[in-house]
């Protein structure tokens, strides 16, 4: 489980770099090329299958589920 919760934030914060580079009118293909790969060294297919991914209410779940 706590893997699962260290990808999950990286997946989170991967979203949040994207949403905040789609707001100034930035393509995501830009945005891999130029930030992601670079910083966090993944393929085009991961960067598409972590936005995919609903990773804030996969965390929420561990989390509570955790803490209980």
């Amino acid at each position: 489980m706590y893997n699962r919760v260290n990808l999950l934030r990286r997946m989170v914060e991967i979203q949040d770099i994207t949403l905040e580079h789609q707001r100034r009118g930035v393509s995501n293909d830009w945005t891999y090329q130029n930030v992601i790969q670079p910083k966090y060294l993944i393929s085009r297919s991961t960067y598409y299958q972590y936005l995919a991914t609903n990773a804030r209410k996969e965390l929420k779940e561990l989390v509570k589920n955790e803490t209980i």
